[in-house]
């Protein structure tokens, strides 16, 4: 019988993250950051350092493209329910022009700051081969991304969703995943296209055709025949059926345009009606699969590919101008936002701390780079360690700034 380690590297890499998930709950912690921590335990620079022999048996490399297939599946499964969950708080209509300057501010100046980092990494942790527009503009947008759903969760906890603070936030984070995200979408196409321009021309024109397909066309036909085929909002197996093949069709589509996958899956989750019965039985159905079982497959995997390297020398240095460039940017730049919408300091700090937040949202950022070959495991590590230590920050800054439920904000509408 031939051996396959599969069903071990599962039960090792959910045990881990279960563990950690639990533990890390008693400093306040969302589960995300100790899933997240469990994939640097599994790499190579705890696991890999405290017992060699049995990590490269238990995650030999031969064995890894199972799990890759797995998380592939987990990642566009989770970017569509990120689609999907992303919508407009109640009431941000009336604080558009505010969330509109927040979520700007909190992309300008990340994106400033990213591009200072990469003048300074370029020279000794780019890839051989990448331009510095393509690696600058990489991290810039790296250094943008905010997770929209951690954020959303850890407002939930603590009663603040329908917060003035809440629904800025909740707002602005909507807005600035968006511009971040297409700013992805063009170095991943530059990456993949080198100096052709022709050829990144026809990648760009593709992408915005197939989501005015989606957004345009598909959305809504999706919406009437929703209206028919799940009238209580709650879809059954066979609407569900069709619901995860067009995300998987979305996700091919992009794959080959060129692009990751999981721009057609985030896309493809867009276009479904803003229907909280639709939303919550997706949660039920796919979210759950998806984050306890999938993703901490995935987790695990971005730790196998980071070094220790990254924590001596010269390393050491780039981690910390990585770390303060992430901080600094966001919360300065969501800080800076909200003050000019009218909030007031602690308000407005409290935001940019929320800002700050970037869990599982910035490992897709990264697992993307360097699937795209715009950066390496070194950089790769510290971005790793850059979306653990914001998120791990994220609680405490905001209770830090607003209090554990919002009440030391004070009047805080803009």
């Amino acid at each position: 019988m031939v051996y396959s380690p599969l069903l071990l590297q599962l039960v090792v890499i959910l045990a881990t993250a279960r563990l950690l998930a639990a533990l890390l709950r008693f400093v306040g912690q969302p589960p995300v950051v100790g899933e997240m921590t469990a994939g640097i335990v599994l790499g190579p620079v705890v696991f890999g350092a405290l017992a060699p022999e049995l990590h490269a048996h238990v995650f030999a490399k031969d064995s890894l493209p199972a799990l890759e297939g797995l998380s592939q599946v987990g990642l566009v499964l989770f970017m569509f329910i990120v689609g999907a969950e992303l919508r407009a708080p109640q009431g941000a209509r009336r604080q558009l022009v505010a969330a509109g300057w927040i979520g700007g501010m909190s992309v300008a100046v990340p994106v400033a700051f990213g591009l200072g980092a990469a003048a300074l990494l370029y020279d000794n942790f780019a890839p051989a081969g990448v331009d510095f527009t393509t690696f600058a503009l990489f991290m810039a947008s790296a250094m943008s991304i905010t997770a929209f759903p951690i954020m959303a969760r850890i407002l939930k906890e603590r009663g603040m969703t329908h917060s003035v603070i809440g629904r800025l936030s909740l707002t602005s984070a909507a807005l600035a995943d968006v511009l971040a995200w297409v700013l992805l979408a063009v170095v991943v196409v530059m990456a993949d296209s080198g100096r052709d321009w022709h050829t990144f021309g026809l990648r760009m024109l593709g992408l915005v055709a197939v989501a005015t397909v989606l957004l345009v066309v598909v959305r809504p036909l999706i919406a009437r025949w929703l209206t028919r085929a799940a009238a209580e909002g709650v879809p059954d197996a066979s609407v569900l059926a069709v619901l995860l093949i067009g995300t998987f069709a979305s996700a091919f589509t992009t794959k080959l345009l060129g692009v990751h996958p999981v721009f057609g899956a985030f896309l493809f989750g867009v276009t479904l009606p803003r229907d909280d019965r639709l939303l919550n039985a997706l949660i039920e159905r796919v979210e759950h699969i998806a984050i306890i079982v999938l993703m901490p497959i995935f987790f695990a995997l971005a730790g196998l590919n980071t070094t220790p390297k990254a924590f001596v020398g010269t390393g050491l240095a780039a981690l910390l101008i990585v770390f303060a460039a992430a901080v600094a940017g966001k919360v300065l730049g969501g800080a800076a936002g909200a003050r000019i919408a009218g909030c007031n300091w602690r308000a407005s700090l409290a935001i940019g701390s929320l800002m700050n937040a970037r869990a599982l949202m910035e490992l897709i950022v990264m697992k993307v780079g360097l699937d795209h070959g715009v950066i390496g495991q070194d950089l790769f590590t510290m971005l790793m360690v850059m979306a653990i230590g914001t998120t791990f920050m994220t609680g405490p800054l905001l209770t830090l700034f607003a209090g554990r439920d919002g009440s030391r904000v004070g009047a805080t509408a803009p």
